[in-house]
Protein backbone atom coordinates (compact mmCIF):
# COMPACT_ATOMS: atom_id res chain seq x y z
CA UNK A 1 0.00 0.00 0.00
CA UNK A 2 1.84 3.09 -1.22
CA UNK A 3 0.96 6.10 0.99
CA UNK A 4 0.51 8.27 -2.11
CA UNK A 5 -2.26 5.97 -3.37
CA UNK A 6 -0.46 4.47 -6.36
CA UNK A 7 -2.08 1.13 -7.24
CA UNK A 8 -1.02 -2.17 -8.81
CA UNK A 9 2.67 -1.63 -8.10
CA UNK A 10 3.31 -5.39 -8.16
CA UNK A 11 1.73 -5.68 -11.60
CA UNK A 12 4.01 -2.89 -12.80
CA UNK A 13 7.02 -4.66 -11.27
CA UNK A 14 6.22 -7.82 -13.24
CA UNK A 15 5.81 -5.81 -16.43
CA UNK A 16 9.23 -4.23 -15.81
CA UNK A 17 10.74 -7.70 -15.48
CA UNK A 18 9.00 -8.84 -18.68
CA UNK A 19 10.29 -5.82 -20.56
CA UNK A 20 13.77 -6.74 -19.33
CA UNK A 21 13.27 -10.24 -20.75
CA UNK A 22 12.43 -8.74 -24.13
CA UNK A 23 15.86 -7.12 -24.07
CA UNK A 24 18.05 -9.93 -22.73
CA UNK A 25 16.48 -13.14 -24.06
CA UNK A 26 18.09 -12.89 -27.51
CA UNK A 27 21.50 -12.86 -25.80
CA UNK A 28 20.74 -16.36 -24.48
CA UNK A 29 19.23 -17.70 -27.68
CA UNK A 30 15.72 -17.17 -26.38
CA UNK A 31 12.73 -15.85 -28.26
CA UNK A 32 10.95 -12.78 -26.82
CA UNK A 33 7.90 -13.84 -28.82
CA UNK A 34 7.61 -17.13 -26.92
CA UNK A 35 7.24 -16.01 -23.32
CA UNK A 36 4.70 -17.90 -21.22
CA UNK A 37 3.74 -16.51 -17.82
CA UNK A 38 2.46 -18.80 -15.08
CA UNK A 39 1.37 -18.53 -11.47
CA UNK A 40 -0.31 -20.45 -8.67
CA UNK A 41 -2.96 -19.11 -6.25
CA UNK A 42 -2.29 -15.38 -5.72
CA UNK A 43 0.37 -15.81 -8.41
CA UNK A 44 -2.39 -16.95 -10.76
CA UNK A 45 -4.37 -13.85 -9.80
CA UNK A 46 -1.33 -11.86 -10.96
CA UNK A 47 -1.38 -13.72 -14.27
CA UNK A 48 -5.08 -12.90 -14.69
CA UNK A 49 -4.27 -9.25 -13.95
CA UNK A 50 -1.68 -9.24 -16.72
CA UNK A 51 -4.25 -10.77 -19.08
CA UNK A 52 -6.48 -7.81 -18.18
CA UNK A 53 -3.72 -5.27 -18.86
CA UNK A 54 -3.66 -4.16 -22.52
CA UNK A 55 -0.22 -2.58 -22.17
CA UNK A 56 1.22 -5.98 -21.09
CA UNK A 57 -0.28 -7.96 -23.97
CA UNK A 58 2.75 -7.71 -26.27
CA UNK A 59 5.09 -9.00 -23.54
CA UNK A 60 3.93 -12.65 -23.53
CA UNK A 61 2.26 -15.16 -25.81
CA UNK A 62 0.45 -17.54 -23.44
CA UNK A 63 -0.51 -18.00 -19.79
CA UNK A 64 -0.97 -20.71 -17.17
CA UNK A 65 -3.21 -20.17 -14.15
CA UNK A 66 -3.06 -22.74 -11.33
CA UNK A 67 -5.61 -22.56 -8.50
CA UNK A 68 -6.66 -18.94 -8.98
CA UNK A 69 -9.35 -17.96 -6.40
CA UNK A 70 -11.35 -16.18 -9.10
CA UNK A 71 -14.52 -15.96 -7.01
CA UNK A 72 -13.18 -12.78 -5.41
CA UNK A 73 -12.55 -10.84 -8.62
CA UNK A 74 -10.33 -7.76 -8.70
CA UNK A 75 -10.78 -4.99 -6.14
CA UNK A 76 -12.70 -1.91 -7.24
CA UNK A 77 -10.97 1.46 -7.11
CA UNK A 78 -13.51 2.60 -4.50
CA UNK A 79 -12.70 -0.34 -2.22
CA UNK A 80 -8.99 0.29 -2.67
CA UNK A 81 -9.52 3.88 -1.55
CA UNK A 82 -11.30 2.68 1.60
CA UNK A 83 -8.37 0.39 2.39
CA UNK A 84 -5.90 3.16 1.54
CA UNK A 85 -7.54 5.60 3.95
CA UNK A 86 -7.40 3.05 6.79
CA UNK A 87 -3.78 2.13 6.03
CA UNK A 88 -2.64 5.76 5.90
CA UNK A 89 -4.31 6.28 9.27
CA UNK A 90 -1.96 3.67 10.76
CA UNK A 91 1.17 5.50 9.63
CA UNK A 92 3.05 7.61 12.19
CA UNK A 93 3.39 10.51 9.76
CA UNK A 94 1.60 12.31 6.97
CA UNK A 95 1.65 10.91 3.45
CA UNK A 96 3.70 13.88 2.26
CA UNK A 97 6.43 13.63 4.90
CA UNK A 98 8.91 11.65 2.81
CA UNK A 99 11.68 11.72 5.42
CA UNK A 100 9.39 10.27 8.08
CA UNK A 101 7.99 7.65 5.72
CA UNK A 102 11.46 6.51 4.71
CA UNK A 103 12.36 5.96 8.36
CA UNK A 104 9.49 3.53 9.06
CA UNK A 105 11.02 0.10 9.70
CA UNK A 106 10.16 -2.91 7.56
CA UNK A 107 8.77 -4.66 10.63
CA UNK A 108 6.42 -1.76 11.29
CA UNK A 109 5.32 -1.61 7.66
CA UNK A 110 4.54 -5.32 7.69
CA UNK A 111 2.68 -4.83 10.96
CA UNK A 112 0.55 -2.08 9.43
CA UNK A 113 -0.15 -4.31 6.43
CA UNK A 114 -1.17 -7.24 8.67
CA UNK A 115 -3.45 -4.89 10.60
CA UNK A 116 -5.10 -3.78 7.35
CA UNK A 117 -5.42 -7.34 6.05
CA UNK A 118 -7.07 -8.51 9.29
CA UNK A 119 -9.42 -5.51 9.37
CA UNK A 120 -10.27 -5.24 5.67
CA UNK A 121 -13.44 -7.35 5.79
CA UNK A 122 -14.97 -5.02 8.39
CA UNK A 123 -14.20 -2.03 6.17
CA UNK A 124 -15.65 -3.45 2.94
CA UNK A 125 -17.19 -6.92 2.56
CA UNK A 126 -16.25 -7.11 -1.11
CA UNK A 127 -12.63 -7.84 -0.15
CA UNK A 128 -13.55 -11.38 0.92
CA UNK A 129 -11.59 -13.56 3.33
CA UNK A 130 -8.89 -15.09 1.17
CA UNK A 131 -7.12 -12.22 -0.59
CA UNK A 132 -8.29 -8.91 0.93
CA UNK A 133 -5.30 -7.04 -0.55
CA UNK A 134 -5.10 -7.73 -4.25
CA UNK A 135 -5.08 -6.38 -7.78
CA UNK A 136 -7.24 -3.31 -8.43
CA UNK A 137 -9.25 -2.64 -11.58
CA UNK A 138 -8.07 0.94 -11.78
CA UNK A 139 -9.38 1.70 -15.28
CA UNK A 140 -5.93 2.80 -16.44
CA UNK A 141 -3.56 -0.15 -16.23
CA UNK A 142 -6.17 -2.86 -15.69
CA UNK A 143 -9.14 -1.99 -17.82
CA UNK A 144 -11.40 -5.04 -17.62
CA UNK A 145 -12.57 -7.33 -14.79
CA UNK A 146 -12.31 -10.39 -17.10
CA UNK A 147 -15.55 -11.71 -15.62
CA UNK A 148 -19.32 -11.52 -16.03
CA UNK A 149 -19.70 -8.02 -14.57
CA UNK A 150 -18.70 -6.35 -17.86
CA UNK A 151 -18.54 -7.28 -21.55
CA UNK A 152 -15.70 -9.74 -22.07
CA UNK A 153 -12.97 -8.32 -24.32
CA UNK A 154 -11.70 -9.92 -27.51
CA UNK A 155 -8.79 -12.26 -26.66
CA UNK A 156 -6.44 -14.47 -28.63
CA UNK A 157 -3.83 -15.94 -26.30
CA UNK A 158 -3.94 -19.67 -25.38
CA UNK A 159 -4.31 -20.34 -21.65
CA UNK A 160 -4.25 -23.30 -19.28
CA UNK A 161 -6.53 -23.21 -16.22
CA UNK A 162 -6.11 -25.87 -13.54
CA UNK A 163 -7.27 -26.66 -10.04
CA UNK A 164 -6.56 -29.37 -7.50
CA UNK A 165 -9.16 -31.78 -6.20
CA UNK A 166 -9.34 -30.40 -2.65
CA UNK A 167 -8.54 -26.70 -2.91
CA UNK A 168 -10.47 -25.86 0.27
CA UNK A 169 -9.01 -28.67 2.38
CA UNK A 170 -6.41 -26.46 4.04
CA UNK A 171 -8.92 -23.85 5.13
CA UNK A 172 -11.80 -26.15 6.10
CA UNK A 173 -9.81 -28.68 8.14
CA UNK A 174 -7.31 -26.27 9.73
CA UNK A 175 -7.18 -25.59 13.46
CA UNK A 176 -8.50 -22.09 12.77
CA UNK A 177 -11.63 -23.42 11.09
CA UNK A 178 -13.06 -26.90 11.70
CA UNK A 179 -10.46 -29.27 13.20
CA UNK A 180 -13.28 -31.41 14.57
CA UNK A 181 -16.36 -33.00 13.05
CA UNK A 182 -19.05 -30.67 11.68
CA UNK A 183 -22.65 -31.65 12.40
CA UNK A 184 -25.29 -31.12 9.67
CA UNK A 185 -26.89 -28.31 11.66
CA UNK A 186 -23.57 -26.46 11.84
CA UNK A 187 -23.06 -27.07 8.13
CA UNK A 188 -26.37 -25.36 7.43
CA UNK A 189 -25.33 -22.42 9.62
CA UNK A 190 -21.99 -22.06 7.82
CA UNK A 191 -23.71 -22.10 4.42
CA UNK A 192 -26.19 -19.49 5.65
CA UNK A 193 -23.41 -17.29 6.97
CA UNK A 194 -21.50 -17.60 3.70
CA UNK A 195 -24.25 -17.23 1.11
CA UNK A 196 -27.20 -15.56 2.85
CA UNK A 197 -30.66 -15.45 1.30
CA UNK A 198 -31.82 -16.64 -1.16
CA UNK A 199 -28.65 -18.49 -2.21
CA UNK A 200 -28.52 -20.68 0.91
CA UNK A 201 -31.71 -22.50 -0.06
CA UNK A 202 -30.35 -23.11 -3.57
CA UNK A 203 -27.05 -24.48 -2.26
CA UNK A 204 -28.70 -26.79 0.27
CA UNK A 205 -31.09 -28.08 -2.39
CA UNK A 206 -28.30 -28.88 -4.84
CA UNK A 207 -27.50 -32.62 -4.63
CA UNK A 208 -23.79 -31.84 -4.94
CA UNK A 209 -23.84 -29.93 -1.64
CA UNK A 210 -26.83 -31.32 0.25
CA UNK A 211 -26.47 -33.54 3.32
CA UNK A 212 -28.58 -36.66 2.58
CA UNK A 213 -31.73 -36.94 4.73
CA UNK A 214 -30.48 -40.27 6.09
CA UNK A 215 -27.43 -38.49 7.52
CA UNK A 216 -29.13 -35.38 8.86
CA UNK A 217 -29.91 -36.85 12.28
CA UNK A 218 -26.98 -39.24 12.47
CA UNK A 219 -24.68 -38.30 15.35
CA UNK A 220 -21.70 -39.71 13.43
CA UNK A 221 -22.22 -37.54 10.36
CA UNK A 222 -19.29 -35.26 9.56
CA UNK A 223 -20.25 -32.59 7.02
CA UNK A 224 -16.70 -31.36 6.47
CA UNK A 225 -16.21 -33.34 3.21
CA UNK A 226 -19.29 -31.66 1.76
CA UNK A 227 -18.20 -28.27 3.11
CA UNK A 228 -14.75 -28.74 1.58
CA UNK A 229 -16.28 -29.67 -1.77
CA UNK A 230 -18.52 -26.60 -1.64
CA UNK A 231 -15.60 -24.30 -0.79
CA UNK A 232 -13.46 -25.77 -3.57
CA UNK A 233 -16.20 -25.24 -6.12
CA UNK A 234 -17.28 -21.77 -4.94
CA UNK A 235 -13.86 -20.13 -4.63
CA UNK A 236 -11.72 -21.97 -7.17
CA UNK A 237 -13.07 -24.60 -9.55
CA UNK A 238 -16.38 -23.16 -10.76
CA UNK A 239 -15.23 -19.55 -11.31
CA UNK A 240 -12.19 -20.97 -13.11
CA UNK A 241 -14.44 -22.93 -15.43
CA UNK A 242 -16.62 -19.86 -15.98
CA UNK A 243 -13.47 -17.88 -16.83
CA UNK A 244 -12.44 -20.53 -19.37
CA UNK A 245 -15.86 -20.44 -21.03
CA UNK A 246 -15.69 -16.65 -21.19
CA UNK A 247 -12.19 -16.84 -22.64
CA UNK A 248 -13.40 -19.13 -25.41
CA UNK A 249 -16.32 -16.77 -26.04
CA UNK A 250 -13.81 -13.93 -26.41
CA UNK A 251 -11.92 -15.77 -29.12
CA UNK A 252 -9.06 -17.46 -27.22
CA UNK A 253 -8.17 -21.10 -26.60
CA UNK A 254 -8.35 -22.65 -23.13
CA UNK A 255 -7.32 -26.01 -21.69
CA UNK A 256 -8.85 -26.89 -18.30
CA UNK A 257 -7.60 -29.56 -15.89
CA UNK A 258 -8.00 -30.93 -12.35
CA UNK A 259 -5.17 -32.57 -10.39
CA UNK A 260 -6.27 -35.76 -8.61
CA UNK A 261 -2.67 -36.67 -7.78
CA UNK A 262 -0.42 -34.26 -5.92
CA UNK A 263 2.46 -33.98 -3.50
CA UNK A 264 1.93 -32.48 -0.06
CA UNK A 265 3.47 -29.02 -0.16
CA UNK A 266 5.77 -28.05 2.74
CA UNK A 267 3.56 -26.92 5.60
CA UNK A 268 0.43 -28.66 4.35
CA UNK A 269 1.16 -31.61 6.62
CA UNK A 270 0.11 -29.38 9.52
CA UNK A 271 -3.45 -30.20 8.41
CA UNK A 272 -3.86 -33.97 8.70
CA UNK A 273 -6.62 -34.06 6.08
CA UNK A 274 -4.09 -32.95 3.47
CA UNK A 275 -1.86 -35.97 4.19
CA UNK A 276 -4.61 -38.55 3.61
CA UNK A 277 -4.42 -40.84 0.60
CA UNK A 278 -6.15 -39.43 -2.47
CA UNK A 279 -6.36 -35.87 -1.10
CA UNK A 280 -4.81 -33.05 -3.17
CA UNK A 281 -4.85 -29.78 -1.23
CA UNK A 282 -4.15 -26.24 -2.38
CA UNK A 283 -0.46 -25.98 -3.44
CA UNK A 284 -0.05 -29.74 -3.88
CA UNK A 285 0.38 -29.29 -7.65
CA UNK A 286 3.49 -27.11 -7.33
CA UNK A 287 6.14 -29.76 -6.72
CA UNK A 288 4.54 -31.98 -9.36
CA UNK A 289 5.00 -29.27 -11.99
CA UNK A 290 8.53 -28.38 -10.91
CA UNK A 291 9.65 -31.99 -10.41
CA UNK A 292 10.82 -31.39 -6.86
CA UNK A 293 8.82 -34.09 -5.03
CA UNK A 294 11.12 -35.80 -2.49
CA UNK A 295 11.13 -39.56 -3.13
CA UNK A 296 8.13 -39.48 -5.51
CA UNK A 297 5.78 -42.40 -5.80
CA UNK A 298 5.32 -43.98 -9.21
CA UNK A 299 2.06 -42.04 -9.61
CA UNK A 300 3.76 -38.75 -8.76
CA UNK A 301 6.74 -39.44 -11.03
CA UNK A 302 4.44 -40.37 -13.91
CA UNK A 303 2.34 -37.23 -13.51
CA UNK A 304 5.44 -35.02 -13.21
CA UNK A 305 6.81 -36.41 -16.47
CA UNK A 306 3.45 -35.89 -18.15
CA UNK A 307 2.91 -32.32 -16.92
CA UNK A 308 6.45 -31.23 -17.76
CA UNK A 309 6.02 -32.61 -21.28
CA UNK A 310 2.65 -30.87 -21.59
CA UNK A 311 4.03 -27.57 -20.26
CA UNK A 312 6.96 -27.72 -22.69
CA UNK A 313 4.59 -28.30 -25.61
CA UNK A 314 2.26 -25.54 -24.47
CA UNK A 315 5.11 -23.05 -24.07
CA UNK A 316 6.27 -23.79 -27.61
CA UNK A 317 3.01 -24.17 -29.49
CA UNK A 318 0.11 -23.10 -27.25
CA UNK A 319 -1.12 -26.71 -27.22
CA UNK A 320 -0.36 -29.07 -24.28
CA UNK A 321 -1.02 -32.28 -26.21
CA UNK A 322 1.93 -34.67 -26.56
CA UNK A 323 2.34 -38.18 -27.89
CA UNK A 324 1.79 -40.95 -25.39
CA UNK A 325 -0.73 -39.06 -23.26
CA UNK A 326 -4.51 -38.63 -23.37
CA UNK A 327 -5.91 -36.04 -25.74
CA UNK A 328 -6.60 -32.79 -23.91
CA UNK A 329 -9.60 -31.24 -25.61
CA UNK A 330 -10.03 -27.52 -25.96
CA UNK A 331 -12.68 -25.99 -23.74
CA UNK A 332 -15.81 -24.76 -25.47
CA UNK A 333 -18.37 -22.19 -24.45
CA UNK A 334 -20.67 -25.01 -23.28
CA UNK A 335 -18.23 -27.69 -22.06
CA UNK A 336 -14.78 -27.00 -20.64
CA UNK A 337 -13.67 -30.64 -21.16
CA UNK A 338 -11.70 -30.58 -17.90
CA UNK A 339 -9.03 -33.27 -18.07
CA UNK A 340 -8.30 -35.41 -15.01
CA UNK A 341 -4.59 -34.88 -14.28
CA UNK A 342 -3.22 -38.00 -12.67
CA UNK A 343 -6.30 -40.05 -13.54
CA UNK A 344 -8.32 -40.75 -16.64
CA UNK A 345 -11.18 -39.14 -18.51
CA UNK A 346 -12.82 -35.80 -17.98
CA UNK A 347 -14.10 -34.27 -14.74
CA UNK A 348 -17.86 -34.14 -14.20
CA UNK A 349 -19.22 -30.61 -13.94
CA UNK A 350 -21.28 -31.16 -10.79
CA UNK A 351 -22.07 -27.78 -9.26
CA UNK A 352 -19.84 -26.13 -11.87
CA UNK A 353 -22.53 -26.59 -14.47
CA UNK A 354 -23.07 -23.08 -15.88
CA UNK A 355 -26.71 -23.20 -14.83
CA UNK A 356 -25.76 -23.15 -11.13
CA UNK A 357 -22.66 -21.26 -9.95
CA UNK A 358 -22.48 -17.93 -11.71
CA UNK A 359 -26.19 -18.09 -12.49
CA UNK A 360 -28.52 -19.30 -9.72
CA UNK A 361 -25.81 -18.75 -7.11
CA UNK A 362 -23.59 -15.78 -7.88
CA UNK A 363 -19.88 -15.43 -7.36
CA UNK A 364 -18.64 -12.75 -4.98
CA UNK A 365 -17.55 -10.52 -7.82
CA UNK A 366 -21.13 -10.63 -9.13
CA UNK A 367 -22.72 -9.99 -5.75
CA UNK A 368 -20.55 -6.95 -5.11
CA UNK A 369 -20.48 -5.90 -8.78
CA UNK A 370 -16.71 -5.43 -8.77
Amino acid sequence: MAPNGNMNLAVQDVMTAMNFLQTVLPSFGGSPSKITIAGQSSGATMIRALLATPSASSLFQSAILQSDPMDYGFLSAATQQTLQTYFNGLLPCSTTDVSCLNNISIDDLLGFTDNLSNTALTLDQSVGLGEPLRVVRDGFLITTPLDDTAPFPAVSKPIMVSNVKNEAGLSIYSDNAFPDSVAPTLYDEVVEGTFGDPDTSFVLANPNYAIPPSAQNNANTDARPTLEKLGTDQIWRCPGWTFARNWIGGGGNAYVGLYVVGASYPGNDAVSFCTESGIVCHQDDIEIVFGTVPSPTSQQATLTAEMQARYKAFMNTGNPNVAGHANWQLATASDVHALTLGGSGEVAAGGCDPSFFGDVVQYDYQKFDI
